[in-house]
């Protein structure tokens, strides 16, 4: 694995000698099986704003929230057997009268460790006199039980194995090559073509302007991956909670396979 650019909220890395199969697979553990934390129950005390209780709660359920993963385990892996702790839940509660606007940030939290990541989100304007009261439980859960517990956008494709015969490339074809790639994969030094085939979309332009000169393939066991957050993990923090999830997979696996014997 190489990295090839990070920030807050996004990665982009290199994953060689793997198969379709396991590039397919890290990325659903990515999106849909990676714990995060979002709200699951609301108690509304008061709600005499223009939306119902069940619209409000559904944008709750949407905001993502900060947390350590470290700290708080799935509710049906707690020692508490389920029932609720500070381990595995934490309450958010807001009361605000209006005229305003009621955004994420003003989500009041038991435990600092858990807060929404964007403090601007709105949830619902309130008129002159309305108001706003309710308690909101959050919890870890996965992606794939529901979207708001999604970790990240994730896609893959092949790295593209480029090869250019410039020996049947006239100087003006060349500049022609350089200009029809939609991705700008091709600089011209002086005479001479470079080639980054790491922004390479495999759209084989390229190829079908110039078949006699230009080759692209991709490199079946080699993958590029985008990973963006959508939740209260930094993005290469939810690659290795994905490959802790795997392990414990293939553990499990293993573990089942000694019952057949």
């Amino acid at each position: 694995m190489k990295i090839i650019s990070k920030d807050d909220e996004k990665v982009k890395f290199l994953l060689t000698g793997v198969s379709y199969g396991f590039a397919n697979f890290l990325r659903r553990v990515m999106m849909s099986e990676v714990p995060t934390m979002a709200i699951e129950w609301v108690d509304f005390h008061k709600n005499s704003s223009a939306l119902w209780d069940e619209i409000i709660a559904h944008r709750l359920g949407l905001i993502p929230l900060t947390f350590d993963p470290e700290y708080f385990n799935m509710p049906d892996e707690c020692t508490c057997d389920g029932k609720g702790c500070s381990h595995c839940q934490v309450m958010l509660v807001l009361d605000k009268i209006g005229p305003c606007t009621v955004y994420s940030g003003d989500l009041k939290t038991t435990d600092e460790r858990v807060k929404p990541v964007f403090d601007k989100i709105p949830i619902v304007e309130l008129l002159e006199g309305e108001e706003l009261k309710f308690e909101a439980i959050a919890q870890l859960g996965v992606g794939r039980e529901h979207a708001k517990w999604q970790a990240a956008n994730v896609g893959y494709q092949n790295l593209a194995v480029i090869e250019v015969n410039e020996k049947k490339l006239s100087e003006r074809d060349r500049k022609k090559l350089v200009e029809v790639c939609p991705r700008k994969v091709f600089t011209l030094k002086g005479k001479k073509i470079e080639i980054d085939p790491l922004k390479c979309s495999l759209c084989m332009r390229c190829s079908e302007e110039f078949p006699k000169a230009v080759s692209v393939k991709p490199d079946v066991e080699t993958f590029i991956f985008r990973v963006e957050t959508v939740c209260g993990l930094k993005p290469e923090e939810i690659v290795r909670q994905a490959i802790k999830v795997i392990e414990s997979k293939l553990k499990e696996f293993k573990s089942d396979l000694k019952k057949l014997k």
